[in-house]
């Protein structure tokens, strides 16, 4: 899996630019780069210090290619762990491959998908739930996935269960060597303390493992969906959220006839919203589709929004037939969030208000109302209010490590299912060598978590979804 060549790529996203910058990392990428390259104060690439940067020429034989900077990284000292040379050129589609062609015909070989924080990672530089969050860094696209992406690939992760696997990999070594002198009956681990790091490594993979739900919707975009009967407001309040014509508008019902998706940041966390077909009896078969898929999107979705035309609620019985809908959406998606919205507002008489108000108070306790008007912006903030309230982010402001990686969750919840297993021995009192089994499973799926144990299918897994030049 791993080659000794040095290879290149474009660091920068592909196209025309301002600047590109080329990467070429490897034993020999200085001996490499010094080749075509002549500094204008003639000053040799070979001879510099780490961390240098000249100014100089790419050349082809008598050819000038550009016009460069060349920032020189001399191992261990780099991001690879190996000589890196980065140029930074005019960003010429036409220059770029110039200057790639020329060290691929001498010397260097392309980099795979993830090739440089691969060598990072064999290099000892970083571990793998690290090089994971490299990925996870450069895909953010909020503050709150950005935040938990830079909090892992500090390693903050990692060094939460290194520290455990460290602790237990202590106490399995004293458990093991108590084997050594079975016939003795001598007891090296003491068992208080074993029982108390058991209870310290079950709560921190509870808590790690319950992370998971606020960090994956967290890193992917909490999807909200928008629900309601035909022409209540849907794609109104679609555009008035994205504050844009993302979805046609129309007096026509049922001119949403598929979901619409768009995602907005709202103080940092990404919100996913879906606008959906309005729930109705209809014989349109293309409408029926859409109203199939609605359905489908409620069960995808953390939290549906429920949107009424307060306007055409001027009655107790109007009222309490939207009760009798609302009862409908709860006992068919107990788990989710709904919140109430009763839109055109600002169309809503006092009176009415007041006895809206008053006919759903027997509801009101079981989710929120809010009254809003997608056409006017009336309630959108105060909507936006209530959303983040639903997401639990304190342990995102208390910069706790938070799980946003599906294989991670699956090797915490493997550990744990292992220590529930060492606990059950030690309650029923199995002998060291049964408890030892246990214990070094345990400390398999924490190893999986950093890399400290990995086959060649796995890295090639993780890193075959990283961009080519990182």
């Amino acid at each position: 899996m791993f080659s000794n060549e040095s290879i290149i790529a474009l660091a920068t996203p592909a196209g025309a630019g301002a600047i590109a910058v080329i990467r070429i990392s490897g034993k020999d990428a200085i001996k490499i780069a010094s080749k075509h390259f002549l500094s204008k104060r003639g000053k040799k690439l070979e001879e510099q210090k780490t961390h240098t940067i000249l100014l100089g020429h790419i050349v082809d034989g008598d050819r000038i290619l550009d016009e460069v900077l060349v920032s020189i990284f001399k191992g261990p000292n780099s991001y690879t762990g190996e000589n890196i040379v980065e140029i930074s050129c005019h960003g010429s589609t036409y220059i770029q491959q110039e200057i790639i062609q020329l060290f691929l015909r001498n010397g260097c070989k392309t980099a795979d998908a993830g090739e440089f924080t691969l060598r990072a990672f064999l290099n000892g530089k970083i571990d793998l739930s690290q090089a994971e969050a490299v990925a996870d860094v450069i895909a953010s696209d909020n503050a709150a996935s950005h935040q938990i992406a830079m909090q892992q690939m500090r390693g903050g992760f990692s060094s939460e269960i290194k520290e455990l696997r460290a602790e237990l990999m202590n106490f399995a070594s004293l458990i093991e060597l108590e084997l050594d002198f079975a016939e003795e009956d001598v007891e090296f681990a003491n068992r208080t303390q074993f029982q108390d790091l058991i209870n310290r490594i079950t709560l921190v993979l509870k808590r790690l493992i319950d992370s998971f739900a606020v960090g994956n919707v967290i890193k992917n975009g909490i999807p909200v969906a928008i629900v309601g009967e035909p022409n209540v407001g849907k794609s109104t309040l679609l555009n008035s959220l994205l504050n844009e014509d993302r979805a046609i508008v129309s007096d026509i019902a049922g001119t949403t006839r598929d979901t619409i998706e768009d995602e907005i940041s709202i103080d940092g966390i990404g919100f996913r919203f879906i606008d959906t077909a309005g729930i109705r009896e209809t014989k349109d078969v293309v409408e029926g589709i859409g109203i199939k898929k609605t359905f489908e999107k409620i069960k995808q979705a953390q939290v549906v929004l429920y949107l009424v035309d307060g306007s055409l609620l001027s009655t107790a019985n109007e009222i309490e037939t939207l009760k009798i809908e609302i009862e409908k959406i709860k006992n068919q998606f107990p788990q989710k969030a709904i919140l109430l919205l009763i839109n055109k507002a600002d169309k809503i008489s006092t009176y009415n208000t007041t006895l809206i108000t008053s006919e759903l108070t027997s509801i009101s306790k079981q989710l929120k109302t809010i009254f809003i008007s997608a056409k006017t912006g009336q309630g959108v903030e105060d909507l936006k209010s209530e959303l983040l309230s639903l997401i639990n982010t304190g342990a995102l402001r208390n910069n706790e490590t938070i799980v946003t990686n599906t294989r991670h969750y699956n090797s915490l919840l493997k550990a744990l299912e292992e220590i529930q297993k060492v606990q059950f021995g030690m309650d029923s009192g199995f002998s060291g060598d049964l408890l030892a089994i246990d214990i070094r499973q345990a400390l398999f799926h924490f190893g999986e978590i950093t890399g400290e144990i990995s086959s060649d299918d796995l890295l090639g897994n993780i890193f075959a979804n990283f961009c080519i030049g990182k």
